[in-house]
């Protein structure tokens, strides 16, 4: 069942996608040679506008990029995690080479040591100047990939903040290294594990030891999720994976749920909208970049507050609203709303009124402008 639901979700998310992926081939001075990497901006990607993406690195590319940019596009088509830039880079004809690792160091060597500086001294540099990315990087590999991608997390400053292993053919000591490693990371790390109850034997095993050592690290920065799937294999667990692992890496920027909204929202000491405002700067430190306060979030703070009778939290609310949507109808919906409970009735009148004549949200309409502006004055 859970195949099913997934392989839905990646069919409707490939219809989804409206910006043309663009295929570029890649000179590389560090390679010798030429590479075909893909990009995928997000939608509606404007060069002028100073907003900076995450930007996600896909090996293995001509495999995983495709399913990675379905699920990207889907999950922040909903709001539940930020529009991204996802890169690709087509190695079916050089992984071997690519992901090599000297057998008595096991770190990467000959022509893995110039993969290793093409990506970060090369591609990536290329892809910050020529598009808004941010310096929130997740990268993402399978198999060899996925053994391949740890060794960015043994350099003095880590590549990425988020790294994506699914089934990882595993180097010696990588096991002890990674624990080693994660154990003493001083800015929040993301890592997604995965295997498969089908999976390649010799593969799971080795897996499922690692698991067992990362999950035993104690540090707050290490932020760790292992999946080990049934009824999958060592393929099939990519489809399952990508959205978990988004889900584990983008937890913090998803809309308030009713669990947030009722275990932390409603007993925050210093009350809703101070609850807000600590979200969505944890927001900003996590991300390195700034979320702009969805209406989802503005209707849980204004239910909480109406709940607990904090009119100070509605009443910064209202002026929260009127920034963020100036020419929506949230503006005036909410400051009437502060209003009314306020009991100053005859303001709050006013400025349903004004609504009337501003945009429609998702959630707000004339009609319920209408609505309250008809049960005021009876």
């Amino acid at each position: 069942m859970k195949k099913i639901i997934y392989s839905f979700i990646l069919i409707v998310s490939l219809q989804f996608l409206n910006a043309q992926v663009i295929y570029e081939p890649f000179e590389s001075s560090k390679l010798g040679e030429t590479r075909e990497i893909k990009i995928q901006l997000p939608r509606n990607y404007d060069p002028e506008d100073k907003f900076e993406y995450p930007l996600i690195i896909v090996l293995d590319g001509d495999y995983l990029f495709e399913p990675m940019i379905g699920n990207v596009d889907y999950q922040s088509y909903w709001g539940e995690m930020p529009k991204c830039v996802v890169v690709g880079i087509n190695q079916s004809s050089s992984r071997e080479d690519d992901f090599f690792y000297d057998k008595e160091i096991y770190f990467p060597a000959h022509n893995g040591a110039l993969f290793f500086e093409f990506l970060g001294k090369e591609l990536i540099p290329y892809i910050e100047s020529m598009y808004n990315v941010s310096e929130f990087r997740i990268v993402v590999g399978h198999d060899l990939s996925a053994n391949f991608l740890n060794f960015y997390l043994f350099k003095t400053l880590p590549l990425f903040r988020a790294y994506v292993s699914f089934s990882p053919e595993l180097a010696p000591e990588m096991q002890n290294r990674l624990h080693e490693r994660l154990s003493d990371v001083t800015t929040d790390m993301f890592y997604y594990l995965a295997t498969a109850e089908n999976d390649v034997k010799k593969l799971h095993n080795s897996i499922s030891e690692l698991n067992t050592s990362l999950s035993t690290i104690d540090n707050p920065l290490f932020h760790y999720r292992y999946d080990n799937f049934e009824d999958t294999n060592h393929y099939s667990l990519v489809g399952l994976g990508i959205p978990k692992a988004m889900n584990q890496i983008f937890e913090l920027y998803k809309p308030i749920n009713i669990n947030e909204y009722k275990e932390k929202v409603l007993i925050y000491p210093e009350g809703p909208y101070k609850y807000l405002e600590k979200k969505y700067k944890d927001i900003e430190g996590f991300y390195g970049f700034k979320k702009k306060v969805v209406e989802n979030d503005l209707r849980a703070i204004a239910s909480a507050s109406k709940k607990i009778g904090d009119m100070e939290s509605l009443r910064e609310l209202s002026k929260l609203a009127k920034k963020e949507y100036p020419n929506s109808m949230i503006s005036a919906y909410y400051q009437g709303l502060y209003h009314e409970y306020n009991g100053n009735i005859k303001k709050a009148i006013n400025y349903y009124q004004s609504g009337l004549l501003l945009d429609e949200s998702d959630y707000i309409e004339k009609d319920d402008l209408l609505d309250k502006i008809y049960e005021l004055k009876e």
